[in-house]
């Protein structure tokens, strides 16, 4: 292919992405095009899915990426507003975001108010301090220990449902069940000797343990498997199709495979797909 060739060949692929980008652009709300940005709720608290670089305070994570070529994939530019877990609903209705992007599980009640695109399997892990594993070697050691996970998800009441299963309906003692404030706070209760096991999303044990080497236990494998999805406000269709269509793109052209292997997610892999859970 000669230089002359060459030239052509390349401005006709730039046209083509360039109309396609136009495309898919078209299918946005008006509202959305006219912004010229796609506005997602952030909470960078839960590495290795969203948190902030400690010397720069840049947004880092799977969603920051993930989001931000969701974006581009539509032909907008991204901006992340950090929101209170207990604002995301209420900032969807109200259109002051257009997505959310804060590791929400995606649950049957949650549906009633809100459409999930889902795209990542995780689940509730028990995990314990490596100062304990003599004492709790596994799950089965769980009851009767207090555990405590983030009062702002489902867990709490899924390890009260664990406990009955599996320890009350044993003839074992029951877990005691501690709220806390999120996950940071699990941890930090777990360390001081509050609680005794910790519960929190089995895609981001692997990064702590790295972070914090023979600091921490994971015992048995998930409660339960879990869609991670991105809540749409229902009275949004077209944005909803349009950031499923997107995202299911991007799995086609690898760009979602290589970013959940740079933040060592392989395994939380799902195709897109509309409120999977239950």
């Amino acid at each position: 292919m000669n230089l002359k060739n060459k030239t052509l060949f390349g401005l006709a692929a730039f046209a083509m992405a360039a109309a396609s980008v136009a495309a898919h652009a078209a299918d946005l709300p008006d509202r959305i095009k006219k912004a010229g940005k796609l506005v997602i709720a952030s909470q960078a608290n839960y590495p290795p899915i969203a948190y902030k670089d400690p010397a720069t305070g840049e947004l880092m994570g799977l969603d920051i990426e993930l989001g931000a070529a969701i974006a581009k994939e539509l032909g907008l530019k991204v901006e992340y507003q950090e929101t209170a877990f207990a604002q995301v609903f209420s900032s969807l209705a109200t259109g002051r975001v257009d997505i959310a992007m804060v590791a929400i599980s995606d649950t049957a009640e949650r549906q009633k108010v809100a459409d999930f695109i889902d795209y990542m399997k995780t689940g509730p892990q028990f995990f314990t301090l490596q100062a304990n594993a003599g004492k709790i070697k596994g799950v089965a050691d769980v009851c009767g220990t207090k555990v405590g996970a983030s009062r702002n998800t489902n867990w709490p009441g899924q390890i009260a449902g664990w406990s009955k299963d599996n320890c009350e309906a044993k003839g074992k003692p029951a877990i005691t069940v501690i709220g806390t404030e999120g996950s940071v706070d699990a941890r930090t209760q777990l360390k001081t000797g509050r609680i005794d096991v910790a519960v929190q999303g089995s895609e981001t044990l692997p990064y702590f343990q790295t972070m914090e080497a023979n600091t921490y236990v994971v015992l048995g494998q998930p409660l339960f498997a879990q869609e991670t999805g991105i809540p749409v406000s229902k009275n949004e269709p077209a944005l909803r199709d349009a950031v499923l269509a997107a995202l299911k793109r991007l799995q086609a052209n690898g760009t979602y495979d290589k970013l959940l292997a740079k933040y060592k997610l392989q395994s939380s892999a799902m195709p897109a797909a509309l409120n999977q859970g239950k």
